[in-house]
């Protein structure tokens, strides 16, 4: 099976690696609504809530990356902000049984059109959270970002 290295990094890599573990490099964010409520996707590979992001793909920045993945997983316009933080995990195990060590730069996220929009298949549901509705995350990166999105850290 054949990739495209350049739209999709993970596929390519995977097809020569299989499910060991990789270091990847991830980019999102966090978009508020104007109650100051963030955005979150129910992912369809593990069911679980988590913030829009993925991949940086060959030739993205991080800014790039966070950018295209929030127009593919919630159907919004965004512009990159400042850098909320960096958050490592270095043992994340997917539901297809794919492991990595992953590195994610998450931004500030400002909504600069499109509609939220869920594709069933990577984005379940799109549901705005306040500080208290928070619910069981993806993974340790998302719980980090959380944290401090809610703490003042950032």
């Amino acid at each position: 099976m054949h990739f495209d290295k350049s739209h999709n990094y993970i596929g390519w890599l995977r097809s020569k690696v299989g499910h060991e573990k990789i270091m990847l490099v991830f980019a999102g964010g966090c978009i508020f609504n104007d109650k100051g409520e963030v955005l979150l996707q129910r992912r369809g590979d593990s069911n679980k809530w988590g913030f829009p992001g993925g991949a940086v793909e060959l030739g993205e920045t991080p800014e790039m990356a966070a950018v295209r993945e929030a127009k593919e997983e919630t159907g919004l316009d965004v512009e990159a902000g400042k850098i909320i933080g960096i958050y490592t995990d270095s043992d994340i195990e997917y539901p297809n049984g794919d492991k990595a060590h992953s590195i994610c730069i998450a931004y500030e996220l400002k909504v600069v059109g499109g509609e939220l929009f869920c594709d069933q298949e990577e984005t379940l549901e799109l549901r705005y959270f306040s500080k208290e509705d928070k619910p069981i995350l993806f993974c340790k990166q998302h719980e980090e970002m959380w944290q401090d999105i809610f703490s003042g850290n950032c």
